[in-house]
């Protein structure tokens, strides 16, 4: 298990097969609020350790105050256990852990309710993504003055360690998102997402996609709300733990996607929810 997560870290960091974009960090290392890191984990055991270690170095080198929150989607494995070990040797680790597995969007939900930061990182806990790429994901967040900033595979500047029929595929997705709901971003998918807190707190409620669309549904709903999105390039660097994807897979995002596109066209589920919450929050003024 460790030999594995020493393998797959040596190879996000070698230069020669990718390079991580460079930051200067200067930004994050003056900022004075907290910022969280959710980072949801579903049989990650043999990773969940190494990813913990090099989040909390990247965070720490940066000066900030932070946690990072383990999500754990009802883990089978030693997950649990390994989170724990991290809790042993490092400060702020917290762990939500969910009974059973649902899903990464009802995990990352669950993980928010144990958020006090200021800014929100969602990081896949795989090391695809390197933690580095936190401090210029809040570079773009700072010079943009935006509100959330995904990591995109479809940035210009981006550097993709990934195989053909995944590239195919998150084509033939971002062609669909677009004709469906003309998102801003290119690329909806990417493990590695920031926000400003009060952009979670206003559209996580109305949000009911738990697994497969729950990215899009998220980011569908920050652009209905007029949150500013802008997209960073990202170093992927793709190790194919879960690179088969089925047809069943394939299946399901795309009704998922179809239902996010009824809630919010045809229905206007979203827009009613925000009336709800309005209508409450004069009753109780």
């Amino acid at each position: 298990m460790l030999s594995l997560a020493a393998e797959k870290l040596n190879s996000c960091l070698k230069v020669k097969d990718i390079a991580i974009p460079p930051v200067n960090g200067d930004k994050l290392t003056d900022y004075l609020g907290r910022v969280s890191v959710i980072m949801p984990a579903y049989n990650e055991g043999s990773m969940i350790f190494a990813s913990i270690q090099e989040t909390a170095k990247v965070l720490k080198a940066a000066k900030c105050d932070f946690e990072i929150i383990i999500a754990d989607d009802g883990s089978l494995d030693e997950t649990y256990q390994e989170v724990k070990r991290a809790q042993a040797e490092i400060s702020n680790i917290v762990l939500a852990r969910v009974g059973r597995n649902v899903g990464k969007g009802h995990a990352i939900k669950h993980g928010f309710d144990f958020a006090h930061g200021d800014i929100v990182v969602f990081l896949d806990a795989d090391l695809d993504l390197h933690p580095q790429q936190i401090t210029s994901l809040f570079d773009a967040l700072v010079e943009n003055n935006a509100d959330v900033v995904i990591g995109s595979k479809r940035h210009p500047q981006s550097q993709l360690d990934y195989p053909w029929y995944r590239k195919v595929m998150s084509n033939v997705y971002y062609y669909l998102v677009r004709l469906l709901f003309g998102l801003p971003v290119r690329d909806t998918q990417t493990g590695i997402k920031m926000f400003r807190r009060e952009v979670l707190e206003q559209v996580l409620p109305k949000l009911l996609v738990k697994k497969y669309a729950f990215d899009l549904e998220l980011l569908v709903n920050a652009h209905h709300l007029k949150f500013k999105i802008v997209e960073a390039p990202i170093s992927l660097n793709f190790q194919g733990k879960y690179g088969h994807i089925n047809a069943r897979v394939i299946y399901k995002t795309f009704m998922d996607t179809l239902a996010v596109f009824y809630r919010l066209r045809i229905l206007r589920y979203y827009d009613k929810n925000e009336e709800a919450r309005e209508v409450t929050a004069k009753t109780l003024s």
